[in-house]
């Protein structure tokens, strides 16, 4: 089951948000051969593409740390509107040994915007 944490973003501004990942256990996730996805839209079912909006998510070298960065551009975050929240999710992938992709949710939650003043 994914962690749940709702979100802040400053409208107008540049974000990185690092996420560390770990195991059930505690230990350190290896995320050598996975890749990760990240979107937030303005309710679960927003098809309208200008309503869904994609993150950069980056693994960070070295894999073996569990290092995900998720990040969004000042022009995207300056295009969100103030009024409204969001949902977003992150989900990691990899092929595993019968080439079957599995994806595991590991981030989720509502996100706010905080309006900007400086434009």
């Amino acid at each position: 089951m994914a962690h749940y944490e709702d979100l802040i973003i400053d409208q107008g501004a540049d974000v990185a948000i690092e996420l560390n990942l770990v195991e059930q256990d505690g230990s350190v996730k290896d995320l050598t051969g996975h890749s990760a996805a990240a979107k937030m839209k303005r309710n679960y079912n927003s098809t309208d593409s200008a309503e869904v909006i994609d993150f950069t998510a980056t693994i960070a070298d070295p894999a073996t740390d569990g290092v995900l960065i998720l990040s969004l551009t000042n022009t995207q975050t300056e295009a969100l509107s103030s009024r409204g929240r969001y949902v977003y999710d992150v989900e990691i992938s990899y092929q595993d040994s019968g080439d079957n992709t599995i994806v595991e949710r590991v981030l989720q939650g509502k996100i706010q915007i905080s309006p900007s003043v400086t434009r």
